[in-house]
């Protein structure tokens, strides 16, 4: 599978946020990069996947209590 980028609006907002989903994205084989723009006001979630599908991130996210919908 070739590398693949998606984006997903969220609610993760700060650092704070952040450090919670880190471990959970960092851990997941199939995610390559990752990037929270909280700068933006839809708090846009930018994953490069590999090996993984877009599902995955979402559970992931969900897992840690955030909201998140694909762009």
């Amino acid at each position: 599978m070739k590398n693949k980028e998606f984006k997903f609006k969220t609610n993760i907002n700060c650092g704070g946020c952040i450090a919670k989903v880190k471990p959970a994205l960092d851990g997941e084989v199939g995610i390559k990069n990752w990037h929270v723009d909280t700068d933006n006001t839809d708090k846009i979630l930018t994953v490069e996947l590999d090996s993984i599908e877009e599902d995955i991130v979402v559970e992931i996210i969900k897992a840690k209590g955030f909201s998140i919908e694909n762009l």
